[in-house]
């Protein structure tokens, strides 16, 4: 709280050689056929010819303590999420940079010889229910309450800088420095590929590499793009474990949100909205379910100088019993 309460004093500057970044537009930036599939219990009503996640059987729902309703399912623009090279630089919120006084790490990119590569971004976390925020089904009870709100820094974490320190939150991580474990990440890619990741295999992020260590250290930097969205996933995987962000999927969310400290990698889906929104549908969406192949979507995303950082809006799946009374 005295930091954000630091924030609103401090100085706003923009740094026009290091910052860039645009307020996301909800109509030219936002492909909002990503909200589908839309199902009624177990039955789709719209999918769009994209992948969901298991539903309720059941069309009709019971809350306690008498709330009946309808058992529906849809994916719900909820955050948003910078990773950027510039210590506090809002690239979702019009590449405005905050100057609070604070030192955090600046991001780069190592080369150790001709084949390999290492990174460092730090990320943004922000509430940003665009539905709600839009006014957007003023009646319907089940989209998340709130307004934009940043909700994360790393900057001022420091286990985000740190490989050892990160291990304090996410002792697990021992577990799966081995080659089989890695080695299973290749099955979790196809499938996100295909269809969807895998939810056991939480240590993945599929084609990107490994959610672990969960900071913003990239060990294997292909592109821009790759690292982006793992950190992506990272920084979501962290948001569960540190209980920021709760799950509101499958017959567990009907009533309510509910605690997840492993995140359910498959109720997610992300669509890149800066430097280059993708609004273009490829392989039949512009979403893209975490851990899916940068190669095809990804390619001329990232560009020199105002390119090289990114920001993401993402769906979160939320099943919901809707009703016309909401206690």
């Amino acid at each position: 709280m005295l930091f954000m309460a630091s924030l609103l004093v401090a100085s706003v500057v923009r740094a026009e050689s290091t910052c860039y970044g645009r307020f996301v537009n909800p109509i030219t930036d936002i492909c909002w056929s990503c909200i589908f599939p839309i199902s009624l219990g177990a039955i789709p009503l719209l999918s769009d010819g994209q992948a969901d996640t298991p539903n309720p059987a059941s069309p009709v729902c019971y809350c306690p303590p008498y709330r009946v309703g309808l058992s529906i399912g849809f994916w719900e623009p909820v955050r948003l999420v910078d990773v950027t090279r510039t210590p506090f630089c809002m690239v979702g919120l019009g590449g405005i940079q905050l100057d609070p006084g604070v030192y955090a790490p600046r991001g780069a990119q190592v080369a150790h010889d001709s084949q390999a590569r290492n990174s460092f971004y730090q990320v943004h976390w922000y509430a940003h229910p665009i539905l709600k925020l839009l006014e957007v089904l003023l009646d319907f009870p089940c989209l998340e309450k709130g307004s934009l709100d940043l909700v994360y820094l790393t900057e001022v974490d420091p286990l985000w800088a740190d490989d050892e320190l990160t291990a304090i939150i996410h002792p697990e991580v021992v577990l799966f420095a081995n080659p089989i474990a890695k080695a299973a990440c290749a099955v979790d890619c196809i499938a996100a590929t295909a269809h969807l990741p895998i939810p056991f295999l939480f240590w993945c992020a599929g084609c990107q590499g490994s959610i672990y260590p969960m900071d913003g250290h990239v060990t294997t930097h292909i592109g821009g793009v790759q690292a982006s969205m793992l950190l992506t996933q990272r920084m979501a995987a962290k948001m569960h474990r540190q209980l920021v962000t709760w799950s509101g999927a499958g017959a567990a969310g009907l009533c309510g949100y509910y605690p997840q400290p492993i995140m359910d990698k498959s109720q997610y889906k992300t669509q890149m909205v800066y430097p280059i929104p993708s609004t273009q549908k490829h392989g039949g969406t512009c979403c893209q379910p975490f851990g899916r192949s940068t190669i095809v979507w990804g390619a001329g995303k990232e560009f020199p100088v105002t390119g090289e950082d990114f920001a993401y809006q993402i769906f979160r799946k939320r099943n919901c019993c809707a009703s016309w009374y909401s206690n």
